[in-house]
């Protein structure tokens, strides 16, 4: 009986011992995956940006060459994409116009409320956008203007050029150059931003559509985001 006894406990032992060993060379149930933590979209956050519709009212500025569309037109329609993407990423956007724009008695009275509605609301940079124009049809491409002198000017210009050519047109080389012009006469990072050429009916086709000022607008917004990066 005690020998019986004892073969079961060696018996059990060994089982117990196969078992032990088992558990230690089977591989564990894997855990499920934790999801990554979504980027956050408030690149911008707290920043206050200034966007201009530029010309507006009696001034039409430049005319595409085919459609006969006066810039101010698609001016607004892009600063409004612009306004969007800019809002999306966590920043409050002050718009110098909505719609067709107020009647002035002069150009300059008009620029010098807009620079004022920019000032009044703490806006850290104005962003003036616009559609450029050539004698030649042969130009395209976005170009970047800022005031020279003015470094801060200088660095968001170069931040939004880069990321327009990369987006638009990847394979052209073009740099932002300095240009006087009264609204960049801010003491704010400003610039002036030129889409592309209406003068150009290829570009003036794209310039007109939905796809292409959103693309445009995201363009602007990455540039942005870039230079509030660098400056931080």
């Amino acid at each position: 009986m005690i020998r019986m006894l004892k073969e079961r406990v060696v018996i059990t032992l060994c089982a117990f011992g196969v078992l032990l060993v088992f558990a230690a060379v089977s591989p564990r149930p894997a855990r499920p995956a934790v999801p990554a933590r979504p980027v956050s979209a408030g690149g911008l956050e707290g920043m206050v940006i200034c966007v201009d519709a530029g010309h507006g009212g009696q001034d039409g500025g430049a005319r595409a060459r085919d459609s006969l569309t006066w810039e101010r037109e698609i001016n607004l329609q892009v600063a409004k994409k612009v306004q969007r993407a800019l809002e999306e990423a966590g920043a409050r956007v002050i718009m110098t116009r909505e719609d067709e724009g107020e009647h002035f008695e002069s150009k300059r009275q008009e620029l010098t409320e807009r620079l004022r509605l920019a000032q009044e609301n703490g806006a850290q940079m104005l962003l003036s956008i616009h559609m450029n124009e050539y004698r030649s049809r042969l130009e395209s491409g976005p170009q970047v203007f800022y005031r020279e002198g003015q470094e801060q000017s200088r660095l968001l210009a170069g931040a939004l050029q880069s990321a327009l050519i990369s987006q638009l047109q990847p394979k052209k080389q073009r740099t932002a150059l300095a240009g006087d012009y009264f609204i960049l006469s801010s003491e704010l990072p400003s610039v002036l931003v030129e889409c592309g050429f209406l003068s150009n009916s290829d570009e003036e086709k794209l310039l007109l559509t939905d796809a292409y000022q959103e693309k445009i607008a995201r363009a602007v917004c990455t540039g942005v985001e870039e230079f509030v990066r660098l400056s931080r």
